[in-house]
């Protein structure tokens, strides 16, 4: 399971007077990270030294006494000597959690003030709004909110089996638990029946929430659930993004992705130590 982000972050989209001691920076350029050659967080003393300029920076909040700032950097930049651009997936393990989830959330602001300067509607600028993290046009008084798609993702249970499938984006071999976006106008429940049915032609009934995890690849909220198997036989045939989906034994477990970074790995974990205590 993940761990959650403390309370000791306060986040706020209002900018402070005096940003304090060593403020925290995620600077990105498009959605690398720059960190030094040892994958840590620079401090904004040494990104200074270097005069590298921000386009648009962003006040994400407070860890502790410290503020956070989000910037983004100009497509053009290039690291200098003892930098580096990461992207944010190699920096698992290399950040703690409290970090990585800062980094996250960082990264979703920048794209979201890069990509909403204009107004969808009338092409005008669009300016920060003073009450809340969101940009909004003076003319047409549209809101615009950083961008958030819920998604689900579930492991599907018949006995001591588990059902898990593999996208043809998967490397070789590897199989993860089913996923897919809520529609609008849908609970996340009704998406974990409905994706589940058009992957892979199973019914599952039973769905149970069992946690969540923000997902910033590129902007996703992931809502873990645990379903049991009601009916059906496994059929991809019709789904272009499944290739292949199967029922696995919990004592004959495919490969899967490493580490015990992701909900997937937490929900396939979960369900391996519930069917084999003590493994």
């Amino acid at each position: 399971m993940s761990e959650l982000l403390p309370l000791a972050f306060i986040p706020d989209h209002r900018p402070p007077e005096d940003s304090g001691k060593d403020p925290m920076l995620f600077a990105f350029r498009n959605r690398e990270l720059l960190v030094t050659q040892d994958n840590a967080l620079p401090n904004v003393s040494a990104i200074d030294a270097h005069d590298i300029e921000a386009v648009r920076t962003q006040y994400l909040g407070r860890l502790a006494e410290r503020h956070c700032f989000s910037a983004e950097l100009d497509e053009s930049f290039r690291p200098p000597d003892g930098f580096a651009l990461r992207d944010l997936r190699m920096l698992f393990g290399a950040f703690d959690s409290t970090l990585h989830a800062l980094a996250g959330r960082a990264v979703q602001i920048v794209e979201w003030d890069r990509t909403h300067q204009f107004c969808g509607a009338c092409g005008g600028p669009t300016k920060i709004s003073s009450g809340d993290r969101s940009r909004a046009c003076p003319e047409c008084e549209i809101p615009m909110y950083p961008r958030l798609s819920p998604a689900m993702i579930v492991v599907v249970e018949r006995g001591d089996e588990i059902l898990l499938g593999r996208s043809k984006h998967f490397p070789p071999g590897i199989f993860s638990a089913l996923a897919g976006f809520v529609e609008p106008g849908e609970s996340a429940e009704e998406a974990v029946i409905r994706e589940v049915w058009e992957e892979t032609r199973i019914v599952v009934d039973e769905v149970q929430y069992f946690s969540s995890q923000p997902w910033p690849f590129p902007n996703s909220l992931m809502l873990g659930f645990t379903a049991k198997y009601a009916s059906g036989e496994v059929d991809t045939t019709h789904d272009d993004e499944m290739e292949d989906a199967q029922w696995f034994h919990v004592d004959a477990m495919p490969n899967m992705f490493p580490g015990n970074i992701s909900i997937s790995q937490w929900l396939i974990q979960d369900f391996m130590q519930r069917k084999r205590p003590g493994r």
